[in-house]
């Protein structure tokens, strides 16, 4: 029998359809982000890029991707009983070679998952070199921190709309590929929008990332990072719209304390995405205990001493490369060695490891 449909049947048919598609992508519910958090373990680990990469680019293009450094090193953190990474992606990557950047990121999270380590991947950076440019990368300004480090999109380029559909394509392309990929942990979608001056610049590609996750909808909660108390309009936008509470503070205890009673007034599950620089009392001894106390995940700056020089602190370089009296960040050397044997045994002791 020949079933016929009148336009106004259609028309209702897709409406509903549609309505319950932009129901579905919605910001999660508190509930539902509290069920979430309850599914895991104590959130803890790094940010994370291999040894031998000085930014995001030479972590994922095909010449210099390094599966066994990315192994090994991924193993130290399973040593001390890390859970999670904190790791970048970046587009031009993705431009360059879209299916042999979701190879990689395929093979990445094989290997982590190997080490019992789930990911949570960042989209967009407003930090550092404003020009990214696919192909070899420069080498690092000695005793410099973070020389090489790339903004993803870049500045101009993020304030630029005619860019939009393209990061679109890329966003919605790597997003629906690990949608429901028990691997990954959470999406920071943007991190520390309005850096490098641009303040509410960043509003259109920060409220646009957010658009396109949720006509994804992916089964992973999705975030991006309050880190500027003074950047009002990106910060409203981010909290109101993170299914999961995100912050990064580098302050001192009082200060770093202070934060998190604020945050948490959002009702929500918080994790901080970045602390821990050492000469700024921003230590695993005064700030991981606490946020273990709290229940807030902890994801410290660096792993491993490598190309991006992130043992030299912010703005003070010392020209002659020799190793600052005091590393900033990183917990190991390369050959495994912690830099802090007290500072490892502390880990392991939060993650209830024993030798």
């Amino acid at each position: 029998m020949k079933i016929r449909y009148s336009v106004t049947s259609v028309l209702l048919f897709f409406s509903i359809v549609f309505a319950g598609a932009q129901q579905q992508a919605e910001r999660w519910s508190v509930q539902k982000a509290q069920e979430w958090y309850e599914q895991h373990a104590w959130i803890n680990g790094a940010n994370f890029i291999p040894s031998n990469a000085i930014n995001q680019l030479e972590m994922w293009q095909e010449d210099t991707f390094s599966p066994e450094i990315i192994d090994r090193e991924l193993g130290y953190a399973e040593s001390i009983g890390m859970n999670a990474m904190r790791v970048y992606l970046h587009s031009l990557a993705y431009k360059a070679d879209p299916e042999g950047f979701r190879d990689r990121v395929e093979k990445y999270l094989d290997i982590a998952d190997k080490h019992g380590i789930k990911t949570m991947f960042v989209i967009f950076d407003d930090v550092w070199g404003k020009t990214p440019k696919i192909g070899r990368q420069p080498e690092p300004e000695t005793g410099t921190h973070n020389s090489g480090w790339m903004q993803d999109p870049g500045n101009p380029a993020s304030k630029e709309e005619k860019n939009f559909p393209e990061l679109e394509k890329y966003v919605k392309d790597i997003m629906t590929t690990f949608k429901d990929d028990d691997r990954i942990l959470l999406w920071d979608l943007y991190n520390e929008p309005g850096n490098d001056g641009k303040g509410n610049e960043s509003l259109p590609l920060l409220k646009n990332v957010f658009k396109w996750a949720r006509e994804v909808n992916p089964s992973q909660p999705v975030s991006a990072g309050l880190w500027s108390w003074g950047l009002k309009d990106l910060n409203a936008f981010q909290a109101l719209h993170s299914d999961i509470i995100t912050y990064h503070s580098y302050d001192d205890p009082e200060a770093h304390k202070r934060v998190l009673e604020v945050l948490k007034s959002h009702g929500r599950p918080m994790i901080c995405t970045e602390y821990m620089a050492r000469t700024r009392n921003s230590r695993f001894a005064n700030i991981m205990p606490m946020l273990k106390e709290e229940n807030i995940g902890a994801i410290n700056w660096g792993l491993v001493n490598g190309k991006t020089n992130t043992i030299y602190a912010w703005n003070t370089p010392i020209k002659s490369g020799e190793e600052p009296v005091e590393w900033f960040h990183d917990i190991f050397r390369k050959d495994g060695t912690p830099y802090r044997q007290d500072e490892a045994e502390l880990i392991k002791k939060l993650n209830n490891i024993k030798e």
